[in-house]
């Protein structure tokens, strides 16, 4: 067994495809769902946001919301013992602080494959976890076309 195949594995989620590729990449390297810590990370809300204003939305409403969400996203019945984690703040670091706090043996992040103006641009969660993170970190890039 290599430190690939072993528990535990982060995968960031946002939704995308990638993302849910990326799972499946992890879940598939473990031969189980278990073991595979899934992070979806959400912006701090603004002192502005009507949620905020009228005390509507705080961390608990929003952590539940994104938790059903995902649970809705991958209902096939391989992702059932998932550990899904909710975080707010900036996605690398999140990740990253995440990972070291479980000792994670790798972290399984896919990339969208921006291109370099754009990096530059919106920035890039994958770069920033390749820096922080404490393990291995495979990133999961597309084929070009």
């Amino acid at each position: 067994m290599s430190w690939i195949s072993k528990p535990p594995v982060v995968v960031p989620y946002d939704f995308s495809e990638d993302s849910k590729q990326g799972v499946d990449m992890a879940i598939s390297l473990l031969g189980t769902s278990e073991g595979v810590h899934l992070i979806h990370v959400l912006g701090e809300l603004s002192p502005a946001d009507p949620g905020e204003v009228w005390n509507t939305v705080d961390e608990n409403t929003r952590t539940h919301h994104a938790t059903q969400a995902i649970r809705k996203s991958l209902s096939d019945d391989k992702y059932q013992d998932l550990k899904i984690i909710i975080a707010f703040g900036d996605p690398g670091q999140q990740i990253c602080d995440y990972a070291n706090s479980i000792k994670a043996n790798a972290i399984l992040i896919p990339s969208h494959g921006r291109s370099s103006i754009m990096r530059v641009l919106v920035g890039s969660v994958a770069d920033r976890v390749i820096r922080l993170a404490h393990c291995p970190v495979i990133v999961l890039k597309k084929p070009p076309k």
